[in-house]
């Protein structure tokens, strides 16, 4: 096995390209590492971008977005003096990747790449409209968050192309967001069921509602339905009803050790009437 640690963009693309699949890419190494050691993953080259600036950097756009570098750690998000006022729920969906010492390596590109359903980060930028800039033999291009996953394990990325970064959109006055899920313990666990909810209000009224949903399904799901049942509501209980039935309805679970069918399309529901209800209040200026 290889290790490579490249300064530029284009050195870590050439390399991981010519390896021709059998490279992986070290942003954080808290799945990577696991896989390793477990015999799942014996990758040939390992290509760590930790050491390229563009991967590393968050910064806070002219028109109020964010861009955020694919080997940025969750540590390192929660450290930044402006992001966690902007986007309360994608943080919180960040740092509850891991323990407090994983979130200094874990980072959401490599929550992304990763592709389990039940990625923590993935249902909050989903519902932020994140966009993903990934780079590869044939230049860059982007493409929003949910068309990233292609089912557990494997994304829709083209051979040799790498996550570069993140861009959040800026947000209008009025706008909140939050992040859910629900897990057996306390701590520490993979989530049954993760849900994140983007709003703006306008006037007490809903202009805008982006819906994101995570380990119902094989990749995670941004939600049209729940977030069109919203817009143009006050958040009555009948547009609230109508939006949980939504995300119901986008559900195709499996049973599992953690949970059944039943339940977790159940569940579904009940995180996003909680998620909107959070959301709500951020948006109009509470904690």
């Amino acid at each position: 096995m290889r290790y490579l640690a490249p300064r530029t963009l284009d050195e870590a693309v050439g390399a991981f390209a010519a390896a021709q699949g059998a490279a992986r890419i070290l942003a954080g190494g808290t799945d990577l590492l696991v896989q390793m050691r477990n015999g799942l993953a014996k990758p040939g080259l390992i290509v760590d971008i930790k050491k390229i600036a563009e991967m590393t950097e968050i910064a806070e756009l002219p028109d109020g977005g964010f861009r955020i570098g694919a080997a940025v750690s969750g540590a390192m998000l929660a450290e930044h003096p402006r992001f966690g006022q902007v986007w309360p729920g994608v943080l919180e969906a960040v740092n509850l990747i891991g323990s407090k010492q994983v979130q200094g390596r874990a980072s959401p590109g490599g929550n992304l790449c990763n592709a389990s359903p039940a990625g923590d980060s993935v249902p909050a930028m989903i519902a932020a409209g994140a966009v993903v800039t990934v780079q590869g033999p044939e230049g860059r291009r982007q493409m929003p968050v949910e068309a990233v996953p292609a089912g557990p394990g494997r994304t829709n990325l083209r051979p040799g192309e790498i996550v570069v970064g993140f861009t959040l959109p800026p947000r209008p006055a009025g706008s909140g967001d939050a992040y859910l899920r629900m897990i057996p313990r306390t701590e520490m666990d993979i989530a049954v069921v993760g849900l994140g909810v983007s709003l703006t209000l306008a006037g007490g009224t809903v202009t805008h509602a982006r819906v994101g949903l995570g380990a119902v399904a094989p990749t995670v799901l941004l939600v049209e339905e729940a977030g069109n049942a919203l817009l143009g509501s006050r958040l009555e209980e009948a547009a609230l009803d109508a939006a949980a039935a939504a995300c119901r309805a986008a559900c195709r679970p499996i049973n599992d050790k953690r949970g059944t069918i039943a339940y977790r399309t159940k569940v579904a529901g009940v995180l996003l009437k909680r998620a909107v209800a959070i959301a709500a209040q951020r948006a109009q200026g509470g904690n």
